[in-house]
């Protein structure tokens, strides 16, 4: 039995229902997918994303890998720019080529080459021992030189990486870019590992949208899991134990917050204790947006970019996500924003565009950011706001509606910070006391992304410990 549809919830149960196992998902919305959902949510006709909108992990899932998810409709589409990042001057540009990215950062190309290269070459490795729970592997073992490297850059800082990198804005701005997915401070260690991954993944598998909205990775998903024989019910919540039909197991993609409240009857106090401490980090603002027209970027680079990071250099997204780790909302906000229509005609009507865009904010803020986040597309695309149709708005507490995982806004179910990378939401990971309890959501590692890793390891767990 597993308790949620999201990305995660649907890996775990194909991982089970591979080995021949009944599942059946409950979601308690009416649509599934958790983060991975599409609607309409400004006018008739547009599609927007309402979570999730670029999912490079999705493409360089090592489970998702695996499955035929093409034959349901998942069809993928690449811009021909991953992600670009605008300056007052000049634009940072991140291509599927080591080298086209390395000429367009000027005089850092050559380290920037140096830095990512051996990455890219071996991402298909470097997932597979860092997207998932902590372990040994006897390929870990054939490429101890590289593992040392990359662990001694990515436990650095954001800042602190890019600074001894790069001597130039360009180059140290993208890989701030980079580095703020992390929703943390840029001074904290481990951001650089946040920088050096989604850069790599970029090169590696590139940043593409799903063709006709996110929803079509869950869609594709819960296609397969019935061809193995599998079900999927919506519209059923579970608010206790006593809710559940009996099961030989229960995965719940839920965070610890909703376990306790499902659950915590059948777990012991410590426990308890445990889940009580784990730590939800930094919300997110969000706008969509149905334009009349593209964009108007100054630098038409823009145009052939899926994702554009918006805040400027190096010190000014630093910066911003400095007050966000204080409590407070950027005056300036770093803002990452997505437009699919671009390159996916079916988001809008002809000739009209969709285009998705947050800033990160503290937890559960009641700050409308909207004003800022328009006022740094305008800083790169004067006449931006004349061309706005529509616009949708969602606060943290909108998004937690959305999606009960996301609490307070927080996208990633939890903090990722080094503390609660490898050991979430405790040092059990998918296990509980209760050998018929797991936990299957982003609060588990490899944390948050469409990538389903949680979920396959979580029902790889109880495998192991329900079912032998």
């Amino acid at each position: 039995m597993v308790v949620g549809s999201g990305p995660n919830g649907l890996a775990a149960a194909i991982r089970l229902a591979q080995t021949g196992k009944s599942v059946t998902v409950l979601e308690a919305e009416d649509t599934i997918g958790g983060g991975a959902r599409s609607g309409q949510l400004t006018l008739p006709g547009f599609v927007h994303d309402i979570c999730s909108a670029v999912p490079p992990l999705a493409v360089g899932s090592a489970f998702f890998r695996t499955l035929p998810l093409e034959r349901y409709g998942l069809e993928y589409v690449h811009p021909a720019i991953p992600l670009a990042h605008p300056l007052d001057s000049t634009t940072a540009t991140l291509s599927r080529s080591i080298e086209e990215t390395s000429a367009s950062l000027g005089a850092d190309g050559a380290a920037y080459a140096r830095l990512m290269g051996p990455l890219v070459r071996n991402a298909d490795f470097l997932m597979g021992q860092f997207f998932g729970p902590i372990r040994v592997s006897p390929r870990a073992a054939a490429h101890p030189l590289l593992l040392a490297r990359f662990g001694l850059l990515a436990i650095r800082s954001t800042v602190g990486l890019a600074k001894r990198a790069f001597k130039q804005a360009p180059a140290r701005a993208l890989f701030a870019g980079l580095g703020a997915h992390s929703i943390q401070p840029l001074e904290t260690l481990s951001t650089g590992g946040y920088s050096l991954m989604l850069g790599a993944t970029g090169h590696a598998y590139g940043w593409p949208v799903a063709r006709g909205g996110s929803q079509k990775i869950a869609d594709a998903l819960a296609a397969h899991l019935r061809t193995l024989g599998g079900t999927v019910v919506t519209g059923r919540r579970i608010a206790a134990m006593a809710d559940l039909p009996p099961a030989r197991a229960y995965m719940f993609d839920v965070t610890p917050r909703q376990l306790l409240a499902i659950a915590g009857d059948a777990l012991p106090p410590a426990y308890r204790r445990e889940l009580q401490a784990f730590r939800y980090g930094p919300g997110v603002f969000k706008v969509d947006w149905a334009l009349e027209a593209p964009i108007p970027w100054r630098d038409p680079r823009c145009l052939r970019a899926g994702t554009v990071h918006l805040g400027g250099t190096l010190e000014e997204i630093a910066a911003s996500e400095r007050a966000v780790g204080k409590g407070q909302v950027a005056d300036a906000p770093f803002v990452l924003l997505s437009q699919p229509s671009l390159f996916d005609d079916s988001r809008a009507p002809a000739t009209k565009h969709t285009v998705w865009a947050y800033c990160h904010v503290p937890n559960g803020s009641t700050v409308d950011m909207t004003a800022r986040i328009e006022a740094q597309i305008e800083r790169f695309a004067p006449g931006f706001t004349q061309r706005i149709l529509a616009r949708n708005v969602m606060a943290p507490a909108d998004i937690e509606r959305h999606n009960a995982n996301c609490v307070g806004g927080d996208i990633n179910g939890g903090s990722g910070d080094l503390r609660q990378w490898f050991l979430r939401p405790t040092r059990r990971l998918y296990a509980t006391p209760n050998r018929q309890i797991y936990i299957c959501s982003s609060s588990t590692p490899p944390t948050g992304g469409v990538h389903g890793l949680c979920g396959y390891f979580g029902a790889e767990t109880a495998l192991r410990r329900a079912f032998r």
